[in-house]
């Protein structure tokens, strides 16, 4: 049974002129489709998290010093399978509290597991712009977002407060299935691998300096 962690994308308690929280209809109608489909789901919500002012990421902490909100999320984000990435779109990008939050782990908790893009507004591109920055954001995490995207316009007239479709419901979980689906697949396939090879023997993570990635000096 994978387990997904479902990232939602703002931190803003109004979207005007939209209902309040619009992303958070959108990350619960995926949390439900992907439990019907037999997953565990737990929603990752940044005004739920405590960050601190300065930007500070989990791996710049002394391991005794780590705060206890940011050590509990880096382990859920070990532990996944998967995630699904929920944001909203600001100025043609993803949204900067999704980046920011994100931004306090290192590639490795996410590496070697997908990722699913979901986008929402309340107007009429559904912030497919910002899924275009997404995929080399995730593609750099090492969460490779799988190819099938979901983006949904108007987002307060097809979901209710509670994340179900107002109308053609059907239609609707079919539309979400394609990508949810293809991220169910790869996620469990990269976990059957990972039961087979540690994907850290064949790419290890960087322990000392960003000079680790680099190519050998030349003479």
């Amino acid at each position: 049974m994978p387990h997904f962690l479902v990232f939602l994308g703002t931190a803003r308690n109004s979207t005007p002129p939209a209902p309040a929280r619009l992303g958070l209809r959108v990350a619960r109608a995926c949390g439900r489709l992907l439990e019907a489909d037999g997953a565990t789901v737990e929603l990752i919500d940044p005004l739920e998290i405590e960050l601190g002012a300065v930007f500070k990421p989990h791996f710049a902490y002394a391991k005794a010093k780590v705060p206890e909100p940011l050590d509990a999320l880096a382990e859920k984000i070990a532990a996944a399978d998967g995630y699904v990435m929920v944001s909203p779109e600001y100025n043609h990008s993803m949204s900067p509290a999704l980046a920011h939050l994100l931004n306090h782990f290192g590639s490795s908790l996410y590496a070697f597991k997908p990722s699913a893009i979901v986008t929402y507004s309340a107007g009429q591109w559904g912030g497919a712009r910002a899924a275009v920055n997404m995929r080399t954001f995730l593609a750099e995490l090492g969460c490779l977002p799988v190819s099938a995207m979901i983006h949904i316009p108007r987002a307060q007239e097809a979901l209710d407060e509670d994340g179900r479709f107002r109308e053609d419901p059907k239609h609707w979980a079919g539309y979400f299935g394609r990508t949810l689906g293809q991220l169910g697949w790869w996620a469990e396939a990269a976990a059957r691998h990972r039961d087979v090879q540690d994907p850290t023997e064949v790419s290890p993570a960087f322990q000392r300096a960003p000079d680790q990635r680099n190519a050998p000096a030349s003479g």
